[in-house]
């Protein structure tokens, strides 16, 4: 993982924390040990995903996560 997708994951895991109401740490382990939402959808889309805003990426990976029943 270089800067860029570090600096996107930590984006990515803090506004989903504050859109629902949870810590980073209980959102970095839904996306990591609850599941492979960051290493395998995240990370590998990052260079897609960083060009849209940041309501399309919430809703993107909230509704990922609705699915596979995290939340």
């Amino acid at each position: 993982m270089d800067t860029k997708e570090l600096e996107f994951a930590v984006f990515c895991i803090e506004n989903i924390a504050e859109h629902l109401g949870l810590t980073g740490d209980e959102i970095y382990r839904l996306l990591t040990e609850k599941s492979d939402i960051l290493d395998n959808y995240i990370i590998p889309c990052w260079d897609t995903l960083h060009t849209q805003g940041k309501e399309y990426i919430l809703n993107d990976i909230v509704g990922l996560m609705k699915e596979k029943g995290l939340i």
